[in-house]
């Protein structure tokens, strides 16, 4: 895969954007509802220093660019919120933990609507921005859908232990230190394990990417782009 400035210009600056305002969501809803920890360590921000992690931004969206992965994927440094300083410590992660996804589906809709404004801009320009505007749109819808898979530390995981009844509730958040490892099982081993049997395992991804277009097509749709 041939890498260039251009290309590279048009994927970092709407990752880094979309991973920006999805941590700084989350901290803006916790200290909105009682918690001042993300505040108090300055990462209440849309400052993206505060919120990169090299590898997780970085390194890995890279990574995965270049192995022509068909699901891209990235993180930040999670943002640190003690849920038990909310004022109401369930429903309250339920918002803190939504407002990051609901925040990329917001810029998802804000780069679907600019489309109308590639028009008219001269050429070169124009197509620089489109392809912004394109990824922007592809990557933060990706990232919302993603972090909405119901496995702690996921931010879907959150949300079913902060809705969920508590004998329901209580086990899935022991999940929460394997998480990680549980996604790469879906996402990475289970899928390799299958090919080598001959059948199609990828049933995560296969999910994620379907649901991804589906909205992606929506949103079209309701800025009038289809």
């Amino acid at each position: 895969m041939n890498i260039t400035l251009y290309g590279i210009s048009v994927w970092i600056l709407p990752l880094i954007t979309a991973i920006t305002f999805h941590e700084a969501a989350h901290g803006f809803v916790a200290h909105h509802f009682g918690d001042n920890t993300a505040w108090e360590r300055g990462r209440v921000t849309f400052n993206p220093l505060k919120h990169i992690d090299p590898f997780g931004t970085i390194v890995m969206p890279a990574m995965l660019l270049l192995a022509h992965s068909p699901f891209l994927f990235g993180y930040a440094k999670p943002v640190p919120v003690n849920f038990r300083a909310l004022r109401n410590p369930r429903l309250d992660m339920v918002w803190v933990a939504l407002a990051g996804p609901a925040t990329n589906i917001a810029l998802a809709l804000v780069a679907a609507a600019a489309f109308h404004v590639v028009d008219f801009l001269p050429p070169d320009a124009g197509q620089w921005v489109a392809d912004n505007l394109k990824n922007a749109l592809v990557i933060n819808v990706v990232l919302a859908i993603f972090n909405m898979l119901p496995i702690p530390p996921l931010d879907g995981g959150r949300v079913a232990v902060g809705l969920l009844p508590r004998v329901l509730a209580a086990p899935l958040a022991r999940l929460e230190p394997f998480g990680m490892l549980i996604l790469i099982g879906l996402l990475i081993l289970l899928p390799l394990a299958g090919s080598q049997l001959g059948l199609n395992l990828d049933v995560i991804s296969a999910i994620l990417r379907n649901v991804t277009g589906y909205v992606i097509q929506l949103l079209l749709v309701l800025t009038g782009n289809a």
